[in-house]
């Protein structure tokens, strides 16, 4: 499957103002989830991003980054504007969407997200596991899913955010994705869907124009940084490792 993984990135994050160049054990954020992409070995790496600063950085370390618009509505349409001029872009059988602030995802999970469009699916994504006290934040993204094969691949039915008190068929989902370059082009101009509104949740404007998700199950799946708290954690987690 010839992949291209891109990776979406904006310093004016509200909740953490310039957060990919934050340093995690010395290294900026957008540098270790750039090598966990190098590392899956599966294709190509573009860093997608609208500042100088991070453009930079990828390219001084050897990688290949593109500036796109800093006012584009979401990581979606920075991907599909970074990569629509590149050569022969509709010979791709994927288009992974690999999340800026995910710095531990195992390049081994980054590889997961491919199996729902070989399935068939119009997008792929991947869930883990999802504790009942994690059901009750409502900082988590939930997804409900009815399994093909039992925990291993099945089609995402609905994603929400607040506690449904119920953990039948539910599971974190993790914000990666995968997509075709007809279906990523197909999602960019869809026009926000009322349920998309209501949940403020990107991946219901798919659903309610009738494209599929399929969703990979990976167990643990570290926890991206959504805060300096988060950025500690992770940060407390990669010293452990390389103790």
């Amino acid at each position: 499957m010839k992949t291209l993984i891109v990776i979406p990135v904006r310093m004016a994050s509200v909740r953490f103002p310039n957060k990919p160049m934050a340093l995690i054990d010395g290294i900026p954020m957008i540098r270790r989830v750039w090598e966990q992409a190098k590392n899956a070995d599966i294709g190509s790496v573009i860093v997608a991003c609208c500042e100088k600063e991070v453009f930079d950085l990828i390219e001084y370390i050897g990688g290949k980054a593109i500036l796109t618009n800093p006012s584009l509505p979401s990581g979606t349409d920075r991907i599909f504007q970074a990569i629509s001029d590149l050569p022969q872009v509709e010979q791709f059988d994927s288009i992974i969407n690999l999340q800026g602030d995910m710095p531990i995802i195992s390049s081994l999970d980054i590889k997961k997200v491919n199996e729902p469009l070989i399935q068939g699916f119009d997008i792929g994504t991947l869930v883990t596991n999802i504790s009942a006290n994690e059901e009750k934040e409502n900082n988590i993204t939930k997804a409900k899913i009815s399994w093909i094969k039992k925990n291993q691949i099945g089609e995402a039915l609905d994603f929400y955010k607040l506690s449904r008190q119920t953990l039948n068929n539910i599971y974190h989902h993790v914000g990666i994705y995968s997509f075709s370059f007809r279906s990523l082009k197909r999602f960019v101009e869809l026009k926000p869907s009322s349920n998309e509104l209501y949940y403020k949740l990107e991946q219901w404007r798919a659903l309610d124009a009738n494209m599929s998700i399929g969703a990979s199950y990976v167990k643990n799946v570290p926890l991206s940084v959504d805060t300096e708290d988060d950025l500690k954690k992770v940060e407390s987690i990669i010293k452990a490792r390389n103790d």
